[in-house]
């Protein structure tokens, strides 16, 4: 995972948790890795991470068994969207605007350019 320098870096790993349990890689309701698995897989310190479950557990996304280890929260696909959205709407979507009215690209460009990069992301499958 390369980190970016405009977000802490325990925020960033949130998006990671998060993106993994919105893709079912991570089932709500199933044990995510360990503070340890996943600070060696991401190379952070353990530490990070563990501010990382933590904000997440604020959150209700994630919650810990004792003894056990966390697990995604069975309204974790809820509660994620809930929180994503919001943070997009007031922190990034008015810097979307702000390019797309200085270069002058027009909502119908956008929206083709959306469709396409859906259709050729996230394949539907029959």
């Amino acid at each position: 995972m390369e980190f970016k320098d405009k977000q802490a870096i325990y925020l960033q790993i949130a998006d990671y948790i998060c993106e993994q349990i919105l893709l079912n890689k991570w089932p709500p309701g199933e044990r995510i890795p360990s503070v340890r698995d996943l600070a060696a897989t991401l190379e952070v310190n353990p530490n990070t991470v563990m501010r990382t479950y933590d904000f997440l557990q604020n959150k209700e996304i994630i919650f810990n068994k004792r003894g056990i280890g966390y697990y995604g929260d069975e309204s974790a696909h809820e509660k994620i969207m809930g929180y994503r959205k919001e943070r997009f709407l007031e922190a990034e979507l008015p810097d979307v605007f702000r390019t797309l009215y200085l270069l002058n690209i027009s909502v119908e460009e956008f929206n083709a350019r959306y469709i396409k990069f859906i259709s050729e992301t996230f394949p539907v499958t029959t």
